[in-house]
């Protein structure tokens, strides 16, 4: 079995020698078990970092064939990154593992990923058993996300991220998927195949600072939601039609107490309705901006990333 393990990395100098020694060591025990070939390989794709990330895996690769690096053209972002590795590994290999590159999940349970791959399955997924490293907005957050994802309607496995075995079968499958708005949680999951989980503790962050700010990650939900379901939009209609019917009662009521002789609800109740429709109004051309927003990005069909340099042992190309 060839195994590629793809690392996606920006700005990721102070982590590399750690995460570079730790597979190294891994592949080689792997490798006198017997369980993967000795060419078998590590591929870090450099997502247009600004610092001294390139300049150390091409050390790597200068001094270790084992170590192969994509340099991109500019920054695309953790998703198209790491796609592009998936992409050139895809046909050099015969299972590859994505990981991250900060160290927190953990590299030991790659062993099992590969016994559940050499069992019959296509798929394995990384699961975190626990999060206790996270801040308690973080771990509150991602839950939020997930349960959003789950009452919309798309299908993504609980307390999974992007660290996962894909076969090569699974490879050359991901690679007709076209979108531009990429949400491979979601992608992978549709592509279908036998599929097992692998369950670790998350670790915390060996060096170095989070690439997934607030911002960030408020995007990169966004993107996931609009991505794979049209069910806000739907909930705006149902939301709209449930407001009619409400302000349809509102009149009966006002009606009702005009020719009671009653008093009609001033300046107040007019301005909270007033605020609250507007509002409303404007989240929702929000929500129906974001998919006309896609379709934008879809239709205009830019490539993903630009491959700038690469760094490939001659067996591997």
């Amino acid at each position: 079995m060839k195994l590629a393990i793809v690392i996606p990395c920006f700005n990721e100098q102070e982590v590399l020698p750690e995460i570079a020694k730790r597979l190294k060591e891994l592949l080689q025990d792997l490798i006198k078990k017997n369980k993967i070939s000795e060419s078998s390989y590590i591929l870090f794709v450099d997502d247009g970092s600004t610092d001294e990330t390139w300049s150390i895996i091409a050390e790597f690769h200068q001094n270790d064939k084992l170590y192969n690096g994509i340099k991109l053209a500019r920054n695309v972002g953790h998703q198209n990154a790491l796609l592009s590795g998936l992409h050139l590994a895809k046909n050099k290999c015969d299972a590859v593992i994505s990981i991250d590159a900060d160290l927190q999940d953990d590299i030991g349970v790659i062993e099992e990923m590969i016994d559940k791959y050499q069992a019959g399955s296509e798929i394995v997924y990384g699961v975190r058993s626990s999060r206790k490293t996270d801040t308690i907005f973080k771990r509150a957050t991602a839950k939020i996300f997930y349960r959003i994802m789950l009452f919309l309607g798309v299908r993504t496995v609980y307390e999974h991220a992007d660290f996962r075995l894909l076969s090569n079968k699974v490879l050359l499958e991901l690679a007709k998927f076209r979108e531009k708005n990429l949400f491979l949680r979601g992608i992978v999951p549709l592509i279908g195949f036998k599929s097992e989980k692998v369950y670790y503790k998350r670790g915390k962050r060996f060096a170095g600072k989070t690439k997934y700010p607030f911002s960030k990650m408020i995007k990169f939900a966004m993107d996931g939601i609009t991505s794979f379901s049209v069910r806000p939009m739907r909930m705006i209609f149902m939301t709209g039609i449930v407001i009619l019917f409400i302000s349809f009662l509102s009149f009966i009521y006002i009606m009702i107490s005009y020719f009671r002789g009653g008093n009609i609800a001033g300046w107040t109740s007019t301005m909270i309705s007033l605020w609250f429709l507007g509002s409303l109004t404007i989240i929702s051309l929000g929500i129906i901006g974001e998919y006309i927003g896609k379709i934008y990005s879809e239709v205009k069909d830019r490539p993903l990333y630009n491959v700038e340099e690469t760094l490939l042992d001659s067996s591997k190309e």
